[in-house]
């Protein structure tokens, strides 16, 4: 009777009136469980963190080498208008001196930009002779007869220009469209 009293004393002193006070065995489970889920938090939380690390450093990169890729699609219509007024004027054509000083003016104006261009990772597509490719090329209308095959870049409209590996215009080109063969099929190979 001793021990019945203790024993509910004891369930009292836990705030569980009427109930036993669990056991040992019963009460380290319980503490194992919480402390699996606790570490299972903390194993998420870190990964959590590690990726947050992982996709801001990713987006710096990004920013840092891809960051002036507006302004660049803006400066590529400076060196394609600098392309066409050095174009405007045939080679013999510039007779006087002052006509010949600014197309000498232009020309080392569009070599600084291009090689700017250069520096910062900046490239022209000019494929003229390659293989049509919808990745850097827009192509703009076929040409018959060219006397190449089929996918041919055979003219080129506007070169394009890509940042590393991120394209910022295509090129528009024409290509060569398959010539037929005697047997009905297109020569589409390129040799």
């Amino acid at each position: 009777m001793a021990d019945e009293k203790n024993g509910a004393q004891e369930a009292q002193a836990n705030g569980m009136p009427g109930e036993e006070a669990p056991s040992l065995e019963e009460r380290l489970a319980t503490a194992e469980a919480e402390a699996a889920d606790a570490k299972d938090k903390l194993l998420r939380a870190l990964a959590e963190t590690e990726n947050v690390r992982r996709r801001a450093q990713r987006e710096r990169e990004d920013a840092a080498r891809y960051g002036a890729a507006n302004l660049a699609r803006d400066l590529i219509n400076v060196a394609d208008n600098l392309r066409r007024a050095l174009a405007s004027v045939p080679e013999g054509q510039a007779t006087d001196e002052l006509t010949r000083t600014v197309l000498q003016g232009v020309d080392a104006t569009e070599r600084e930009l291009l090689a700017a261009f250069e520096r910062h990772g900046i490239r022209r597509i000019d494929p003229m002779g390659e293989r049509f490719d919808h990745n850097f090329h827009q192509a703009i209308m076929e040409v018959e007869n060219s006397g190449q095959p089929g996918g041919t870049v055979v003219q080129v409209l506007q070169p394009g220009y890509a940042m590393h590996d991120r394209l910022l215009r295509p090129a528009m080109v024409g290509v060569a469209k398959g010539e037929r063969r005697a047997d009905g099929g297109t020569l589409d190979e390129v040799v």
